[in-house]
């Protein structure tokens, strides 16, 4: 439902009448619309760290190829589904705030994320920052200006290029390529 009317167009009664329930029933589960957001929130980061950890299991070696994967694998997740990265990295929700447990899930798979990139000798929180607003800089444009294409995503392996040059991290290796 989110997906077809907004995050912020969901309503109790519409939830209740999709899964077969009427909708004073739908509080014996949710006890606020905000509930539901919040379930929501803690599943969207879940299905994040599930995500990550298939993708991370292919991490190449090379600190550049590296940080190019791990950016591409978060544009791709972030991209995937526009509902969840508005809910997960917007606030388009004025009344919503996380509850702590869920919150908790958010902090978990930031904290995967700070591994990953550590293991490039990337560690100031500065540079995260830079990083993730980089990346949820190209997920809205691509969402809002050519959702479901390639137009921003394109544009990843560049401007991880520019961050990683910035950053000083070693140039990608030239072993195994002829001169």
């Amino acid at each position: 439902m989110a997906r077809q009317n907004g995050i912020a167009g969901l309503t109790l009664r519409e939830v209740a009448l999709r899964v077969g329930m009427q909708p004073p029933s739908l509080y014996s589960h949710f006890e606020s619309k905000n509930a539901i957001y919040d379930a929501m929130f803690a599943q969207g980061w879940q299905q994040a760290i599930d995500h990550f950890a298939v993708a991370g299991a292919r991490l190449p070696a090379d600190p550049r190829r590296r940080l190019e994967y791990i950016a591409t694998t978060f544009f791709e997740f972030a991209t995937a589904d526009s509902a969840r990265y508005l809910l997960l990295n917007v606030r388009v929700l004025p009344d919503f705030t996380p509850s702590a447990e869920a919150y908790a899930v958010a902090v978990e798979c930031f904290g995967q994320l700070r591994r990953a990139l550590r293991s490039i000798g990337i560690t100031r929180n500065g540079d995260l920052d830079v990083f993730t607003s980089l990346l949820t800089g190209l997920v809205s444009q691509q969402q809002a200006n050519e959702p479901g294409g390639t137009r921003w995503r394109r544009l990843v392996p560049r401007v991880m290029q520019m961050y990683a040059d910035q950053l000083g991290l070693p140039e990608r290796s030239t072993q195994g390529r002829k001169r």
